[in-house]
């Protein structure tokens, strides 16, 4: 699944995606989040078949609890 780079090129070639409750609006600006990997992929909602990031569930929990507490 995840490249070297921890990349993926082709993100639509994961399954389980799924959109923040906190994404919403028209202002574009979603990320969506595949469940079911042990690795956590992401990508820019508007682009489904474009490349997904993938960060460690540490790392991806790390930013998720900052974002939370407005450090970010």
């Amino acid at each position: 699944m995840v490249s070297s780079k921890r990349s993926v090129s082709d993100s639509s070639t994961l399954t389980g995606w799924f959109k923040s409750s906190y994404s919403g609006g028209d202002q574009g600006e979603c990320l969506e989040v595949a469940g079911g990997y042990a690795d956590v992929p992401v990508r820019d909602s508007k682009t489904p078949s474009g490349p997904a990031l993938v960060f460690s569930t540490g790392g991806w929990s790390a930013f998720v609890a900052a974002v939370k507490q407005g450090e970010l």
